[in-house]
C-alpha cells in the first residue's frame, strides 16, 4: 500500500531561478518537489509562500540558529491569526557561541509561542513542518538556512507522507530543556547516544569551537 501512495504522488524537479512562489508554485494533495536554486531564496520564503496557501496552521522549525528577524515575520503571521502555534529546535549553541548572531531571537520566540515552544538539541538539519487546519500535511527541508544565501542550494517539499509522520514523532519525544540546559542536556535529549561510540561521545561533552 505504501509503495502504491509513492507512485500516486505529483513528482516534480525544478532548477529555480526565480522566487519560491514561482519555483515551488501550486501546492497539491500528496506532492513531491525537488529543487535547486542558487540560493535566492531561502527556507523562510518557502515557508511564506506555502502558509500563503492553506491557511491558518501549526508550524515547527528545525534549524541551527534563528534571528530575531525571522520571528518577527512569524510574530507578524501570528498577528494576522495565520499561525495557531509555533515550535522551535534549535541547537544548544544558540545560548552561548551563536548570541552575537542570533541576538535574542530565541527569546522573542518564547514570547511569541510560549515558554515551552523551543527544544535545545544538538542540531543542524534543516526543516519546517506545517500543519494547516485545511488538511495540509507539508514537510520542507534542505540544505538552505532561514536567511538568504546566495549559492546553490537544495530543497525538497512534501505533503503527507511517512517523512511528516517521522518528524512529528520526533518533536514529541523531545523534552522541553530549560535555557541554563548543558550541553550533556541536549546531547540527552536528542538520543545521539544511539548513534555513536564512547570515543565519539566526548565531542559532545564541549562546545564545538569553529574555525574563525
Amino acid at each position: 500500500m505504501t509503495s502504491v501512495r509513492r507512485e500516486s504522488r505529483e513528482r516534480r524537479a525544478v532548477e529555480g531561478f526565480k522566487c519560491a512562489s514561482e519555483d515551488i508554485g501550486e501546492l497539491s494533495r500528496g506532492m513531491c518537489l525537488f529543487a535547486v536554486t542558487r540560493g535566492q531564496w531561502s527556507m523562510i520564503d518557502a515557508a511564506l509562500h506555502c502558509l500563503d496557501q492553506v491557511g491558518r496552521s501549526k508550524i515547527s522549525v528545525w534549524t541551527w540558529a534563528i534571528a530575531s528577524y525571522e520571528v518577527d515575520i512569524l510574530n507578524r503571521l501570528r498577528t494576522d491569526d495565520r499561525l495557531s502555534a509555533g515550535k522551535l529546535i534549535v541547537d544548544g549553541s544558540i545560548r552561548t557561541i551563536q548570541k552575537k548572531y542570533n541576538a535574542n531571537g530565541v527569546q522573542d520566540w518564547k514570547k511569541t509561542f510560549g515558554g515551552d515552544s523551543v527544544r535545545y538539541v544538538v542540531n543542524h538539519s534543516k526543516m519546517v513542518r506545517i500543519h494547516s487546519e485545511s488538511g495540509y500535511r507539508l514537510l520542507l527541508r534542505g540544505s538552505m538556512n532561514l536567511n538568504f544565501n546566495p549559492r546553490f542550494e537544495q530543497f525538497d517539499l512534501t505533503e503527507g507522507g511517512p517523512e511528516f509522520d517521522l518528524v512529528e514523532s520526533l518533536e514529541v519525544d523531545l523534552p522541553v530543556l530549560p535555557d541554563s540546559c548543558s550541553m550533556s542536556d541536549t546531547f540527552a535529549a536528542s538520543k545521539a547516544g544511539r548513534a555513536f561510540n564512547d570515543s565519539t561521545l566526548a565531542l559532545f561533552g564541549r562546545v564545538k569551537v569553529w574555525a574563525k
